[in-house]
């Protein structure tokens, strides 16, 4: 069913829909620290890092970001490898590197830009970041809409079109929109999330104490566990890393990771093919798995210990042991560096 083919149908809804969302908000929204600040860069980064990751784990990374870079001219103003190093644990580290590029924007147009279309300009910001956002710091009447809303959407108005789509975004942001009460954009918007996120859940929703069920089109019709609608994924690919830890008197050998691969910008151990033919190292860990949204990987991870230094490829440097910590890593070479004796 699409939502524009019942707009009339919606229309009669939306006051007593949108009410019972706000009502319950007040009595269940969840208590998120970023939800006490109208500071537009705290809210952002926010955002950013919620993007791929847990409320619970972001909100120690959120903590840690303000307490190192307060403001958005001291993130502006801070190396790459610091806001990775920063960053290392979260994955996707793209949002890092865009959340640094972005910051550098807002300084050098003289502060947070205050309209949903500026917003939408920052490097690495979406329709939902850029709308949550400017309702959330600057009262922007703009529908944000993310997971959690679009589930709760397609259930309840049984809109069957697939969310990971063209056609599906605009028909969810224009429903969503509809449903928007005027001048209060931020609180509609985090009670959509709230109620995805605790009420309305993935699995095993609260259906029998839910404020919306009578008018619930998934509920009445058993499709509960079918709604929302997503395209089959891309094929998750498998791919073998091997690498050496190579020790010559308390350094080892590491490299930065290229651009157009996994992990751009963090550093690695030697990989175990451009060692010099001869050099021989101790297995310490085979086909460890590590695994990313389009991928699985598979590592097996050496160690060697040399008194001269051998011949590397461009690109590999050599630091002190106990200098490692200072560069930022994927979280499987921390693992795998966790295991050198």
């Amino acid at each position: 069913m699409s939502f524009l083919a019942v707009s009339g149908y919606i229309c009669t809804v939306i006051h007593d829909y949108t009410q019972s969302l706000m009502s319950w908000y007040r009595a269940y929204g969840r208590d998120l620290p970023w939800r006490g600040t109208r500071d537009a860069y705290a809210i952002w980064l926010s955002e950013i890092i919620l993007q791929q990751t847990r409320v619970q784990q972001g909100e120690a990374y959120w903590h840690r970001f303000l307490e190192r870079f307060p403001t958005v001219e001291a993130l502006a103003a801070a190396s790459e490898d610091e806001v990775l190093r920063l960053w290392q644990g979260l994955g996707y580290y793209s949002r890092a590197r865009n959340l640094h590029a972005a910051a550098k924007q807002v300084v050098a147009a003289g502060g947070f830009p205050k309209t949903l279309e500026g917003i939408r300009a920052l490097k690495g910001v979406g329709d939902y970041t850029a709308a949550a956002v400017a309702s959330f710091a600057f009262d922007v009447d703009a529908a944000a809409v993310d997971g959690n809303v679009y589930r709760v959407l397609a259930r309840h108005f049984g809109v069957e079109t697939p969310i990971n789509t063209t056609e599906g975004k605009r028909e969810f942001t224009a429903l969503a929109t509809a449903l928007l009460p005027s001048g209060q954009a931020a609180a509609f918007n985090q009670a959509m999330m709230d109620f995805g996120a605790v009420q309305c859940t993935p699995q095993r929703p609260s259906c029998l104490t839910c404020p919306v069920a009578e008018t619930c089109v998934a509920l009445r019709t058993g499709r509960v566990d079918d709604l929302p609608v997503k395209l089959r994924k891309t094929k998750v690919q498998e791919r073998r890393l091997a690498y050496i830890y190579i020790r010559c008197k308390h350094e080892t050998a590491i490299r930065r990771r290229p651009a157009g691969d996994i992990w751009q910008g963090l550093w690695e151990p030697v990989e175990l093919s451009v060692l010099p033919t001869g050099l021989h190292g101790q297995l310490l860990a085979k086909d460890v798995k590590h695994v990313l949204t389009h991928r699985i990987l598979y590592a097996d991870f050496y160690f060697l210990e040399v008194t001269e230094k051998p011949s590397l490829s461009e690109g590999y440097i050599w630091v002190r042991e106990s200098d490692l910590d200072d560069y930022a890593k994927p979280r499987l070479i921390e693992r795998l560096l966790a295991l050198v004796p």
